[in-house]
């Protein structure tokens, strides 16, 4: 970055000084916009080096302080400033994200998307406002991919709080299970979840160190009942209103243009989760889930190719490590996608995977910068999400990512995916030499099950019922979590239960609300 003269020194503090003359007639968005762009230029006329706090999701893999190590290497080069870098787990995810960004912490980045809070934490104010004149200055390497639709899908209330990933993952959801326990239980193919129980009941027999169904507290507590929930109907697998997998609230059959609403306490949703729930009991009853899945931090496909969980949960690119992990180990896996009746799953959003600025972020100039190079830079890419070449990864002769010598995929300390980097530009990335064959197969029929569907893009904005959603969360934990992986003792009373704490919470208001902005979606649909 250049020296600036006296006289753009001079220039700047005028447009400061008028920025706060006119201030005094925005509104409390314009305000922060107006305080980011004070920043931007006072960061833009100081150029010492930085230290950036960025958050993303998961848990750091083994060679994050050698790869961070790296990163900020070419930071510093680049745009003179380092990154400190933290995660939130999986299972301290719902309660820590908005304690965090409560806290007044600086977070000048954060990995935000439709399914983790995006919508609710914009409208509290807990993210940055964003311009395309600031995401043109500050992040051209990411603009110039990123499409209209797009940017147009971050708006919330005509707003932007998030920069989203320019490519959209292509993906469906996957569980993995084991060939040679399929055969010893009969088993050639899947064709509903349903119909899993001769192998759960054979790992039961057989296998004392695997648990059939091993799940974890935050990503696998509900992913069991989802498929279950799938195999009737196309449902979003997380309510409208709120955007938490765990947790109940107004849903549709999102395969069914007409867009009718439901709360998953209403008919036709309560069958279809009542159906659900009897398969989980009789399975939680018979042993074949762990007893205490709220205790357990372990996602189940991180302990599969170990031998402790009998089928993996994830989605089809989450799970590349563990299709290769598998191989090495001479197991041979079966993928089972997550389909709707119809065979089919929808398209990721934009919204998928993204960041935002925390609204109280130091230095958003220089954060946009670094994420513009970091989701778009090939070099940067590569780094975050592979690792470093000739340890993590390497290059060969016909183009493809591959390992290193004597590096193998349990061995490797910066597996693929595993970083939380996900809103990477994934179109640079090659094809890998660790894809096992069931994987290319996956891979090659993704592209035929995934279709938009009807409430594709549709964020709703939770401002007028934020209480009334915080109590549906707190019903869920409390009534409808256990009903999730079997542990209760009498069903249909405990649905009765859950239906009237969802009453009193405010179920029938929050429908009131997502009906009217799903009316105008539809309504602009249209048009």
């Amino acid at each position: 970055m250049n020296r600036v003269g006296n006289c753009t020194l001079l220039l700047a503090a005028i447009i400061i000084v008028l920025s706060t003359c006119l201030s005094g007639c925005s509104s409390h968005n314009d305000s922060q916009q107006h305080n980011m762009n004070e920043s931007a230029i006072t960061d833009n006329n100081n150029e010492k080096e930085v230290k950036l706090v960025g958050y993303l999701i998961g848990e750091a893999p083994a060679g994050m302080p050698e790869v961070l190590k790296a990163l900020n290497v070419k930071l510093k080069r680049d745009i003179n400033a380092t990154l400190e870098l933290k995660y939130i787990g999986w299972s301290d995810l719902q309660s820590k994200y908005p304690l965090l960004l409560e806290s007044g912490e600086q977070i000048d980045f954060i990995f935000a998307s439709d399914w983790n809070f995006y919508v609710s934490e914009a409208t509290r104010g807990a993210f940055l406002p964003l311009s395309m004149e600031m995401l043109n200055e500050y992040m051209p390497r990411h603009m110039d991919k990123l499409p209209p639709e797009a940017w147009n899908s971050t708006l919330v209330n005509g707003i932007s709080y998030m920069i989203p990933t320019s490519s959209p993952d292509r993906k469906v959801n996957v569980a993995l299970f084991r060939k040679d326990v399929m055969n010893r239980a009969g088993m050639d193919e899947i064709s509903k979840f349903s119909e899993i129980e001769p192998y759960l009941a054979e790992i039961k027999r057989n296998y004392p160190e695997m648990i059939p169904l091993n799940l974890d507290s935050q990503f696998d507590l509900s992913t069991p009942y989802s498929y279950l929930l799938s195999e009737k109907i196309a449902w979003a697998g997380a309510p409208f209103d709120s955007g938490e997998p765990l947790a109940q609230g107004i849903t549709s059959d999102i395969e069914n243009p007409s867009g009718e609403l439901w709360t998953m306490v209403e008919e036709p949703m309560l069958s279809v989760q009542k159906y659900a729930a009897g398969i989980m009991k009789s399975w939680y009853d018979k042993g074949y889930i762990n007893r205490n899945p709220f205790a357990n931090k372990e996602r189940s496909k991180d302990t599969f190719c170990e031998g402790k969980a009998g089928v993996a949960f994830g989605n089809s690119n989450d799970m590349v490590s563990v299709f290769s992990l598998c191989a090495e180990k001479g197991i041979e896996v079966y993928p089972f996608p997550m389909l709707y009746p119809s065979g089919k799953s929808s398209n990721a959003t934009w919204l998928n995977n993204g960041v935002a600025l925390g609204v109280h972020s130091k230095h958003p100039e220089r954060a946009m910068q670094a994420l513009d190079l970091i989701m778009e830079e090939p070099a940067y890419v590569y780094l975050t999400y592979f690792g470093i070449e000739g340890i993590n990864y390497v290059m060969t002769d016909d183009g493809k990512i591959g390992l290193p010598e004597g590096v193998t995929t349990e061995t490797n300390t910066y597996p693929p995916d595993a970083s939380g980097f996900w809103f990477v530009n994934k179109d640079l990335f090659k094809p890998m030499t660790t894809w096992s064959e069931p994987y290319i197969k996956l891979k090659e029929q993704i592209e035929h099950y995934l279709v938009p569907t009807t409430y594709m893009g549709f964020l709703f904005n939770s401002s007028n019922v934020k209480s009334e959603i915080a109590a549906l969360k707190n019903v869920s934990t409390q009534y409808a979590q256990p009903i999730y992986f079997g542990a209760v003792d009498d069903m249909d009373a405990a649905f009765d239960t859950l239906t009237a704490k969802l009453k009193a919470a405010g179920i029938d208001r929050v429908k009131a609300e997502v009906e009217q902005q799903a009316a105008l979606f539809m309504a602009n649909k249209k048009r």
